[in-house]
């Protein structure tokens, strides 16, 4: 089952406002069994929006589209999807009872722009917008399925999830597709292909193994097609079980999670805390914990010692350390942790300390050279890599790495 998203706006076109719309549609039309066969951006011209419809529903059986719904002149989507379907507009009386209800809670009296959202398709059936005043329009013509949607995000997501993917549903069967996912961090795609190219060539015809990549980590994502029977269900499983004993020395978790998602987990679990100490990753690392909601349960916090004088002073790390072996150092890494786990009571702790770049690399210490410290009171072991000559993603990886190093010496998986 064939789907198209269209999405409607100069905007997205100029870069003005990224098509994040697009990513979660898909999403969540993969988790009902719809295949995106195309993604549509189209200009706030009828025209384009004419041929991309066209092309749409010239191969696919679902056009989703988002954006232009609106009172303002460029709101074009509604008069452009008259002109297409050859149908008239037609007052409908809920919808303006709503908005005039929307309007009234708001203390405004409503505008003769606003009206006009009550002029619809005489062939749509309309679908409510919980979240703002732009309805949505559902068209099912010629075998196709047409869902009309503001794109507005918060809107655009409470109608899916609300009304167009349970019509979807009602309307059309579905495959029953199954993913499983295997996240890994410390090794990049193309060393991962190399190791799994024997086990891709064994894969049944009806299985696809992709690699999804980010700095620091890869998702792997094996997919199987119109899983009809138990017998083939198990074959996923087995195929899956085979994938994580490959990848079984950089595999942390075997779902879909985020590295720092996950170590909240392992941490609340052992009613551990740690903290950070933060150089040239200036308080990324502390970012990414503390984007996951309660994270204050296991995460004492984070230093951005970024100067000499700072390690110094917060730290202890010793002034001869920084004047005979740099700030990029084994040694003052080392020095940054002790230091750390002496000025909080954390269980564990991860210091980072490198260079960023683009300047302040050497011949012996090139840009993207970053040392790690990760251990407790009575172990630490600690550790220097190599990344990029470009700053933010040596900040990103440096971040995840450390991450990354924490996990694995709690778990006890981290060798000297």
């Amino acid at each position: 089952m064939n789907c198209t998203i269209v999405t409607i706006g100069d905007e997205l076109l100029i870069g003005q406002t990224v098509d994040t719309n697009s990513a979660w549609i898909g999403q969540q039309l993969n988790g009902i069994g719809a295949k995106v066969h195309e993604i549509l951006s189209v200009s706030d011209s009828a025209e384009h929006i004419i041929d991309g419809l066209r092309r749409a529903s010239s191969q696919s059986q679902i056009v989703l589209i988002t954006g232009g719904l609106g009172p303002t002149k460029d709101d074009i989507t509604k008069h452009t999807l008259c002109e297409y379907f050859g149908v008239k507009e037609v007052y409908h009386e809920e919808t303006f009872e709503k908005l005039r209800v929307i309007f009234e809670k708001r203390g405004h009296a409503i505008l003769e722009l606003n009206k006009k959202q009550a002029m619809l398709p005489s062939n749509c059936e309309v679908i409510p917008n919980d979240r703002g005043t732009a309805p949505g329009m559902w068209f099912d013509e010629n075998g196709v399925v047409y869902m009309s949607m503001p794109g507005v995000p918060y809107e655009m997501k409470q109608m899916m999830t609300n009304y167009v993917l349970p019509k979807l549903s009602q309307r059309f069967t579905f495959p029953h597709i199954i993913h499983r996912n295997l996240m890994t961090c410390g090794i990049g795609e193309s060393s991962i292909a190399k190791m799994l190219d024997e086990f891709e060539t064994q894969l049944p015809k009806s299985m696809k193994l992709a690699y999804l990549p980010d700095l620091g980590i890869v998702k792997l994502r094996l997919s199987a097609y119109e899983v009809t029977t138990a017998e083939a269900e198990a074959e996923v499983d087995l195929q899956f079980d085979k994938l994580k004993d490959l990848m079984h020395d950089y595999a942390y978790a075997h779902e879909d999670i985020k590295l720092e998602e996950l170590l909240g987990t392992l941490f609340l679990a052992r009613g551990k805390k740690f903290a950070l100490a933060e150089s040239c990753s200036g308080g990324y690392a502390g970012h990414l914990i503390t984007s996951i909601p309660g994270s204050s349960r296991y995460f004492e916090g984070s230093t951005v010692t970024y100067s000499y004088q700072m390690k110094e002073v917060i730290l202890g790390v010793k002034k001869e350390t920084l004047q005979n072996q740099g700030a990029v150092s084994e040694a003052c890494v080392r020095e940054m942790l002790e230091g750390l786990l002496r000025v909080s009571t954390a269980d564990y702790g991860v210091s980072i300390s490198g260079i960023a770049g683009p300047d302040g690399g050497t011949a012996d210490k090139p840009v993207g050279t970053v040392c790690f410290a990760v251990g407790n009171r009575e172990h630490i072991i600690t550790k220097t890599y190599h990344f990029f000559p470009r700053r933010m993603e040596n900040i990103r990886l440096s971040s995840i790495t450390a991450l990354n190093l924490l996990r694995k010496f709690v778990l006890g998986e981290l060798k000297s």
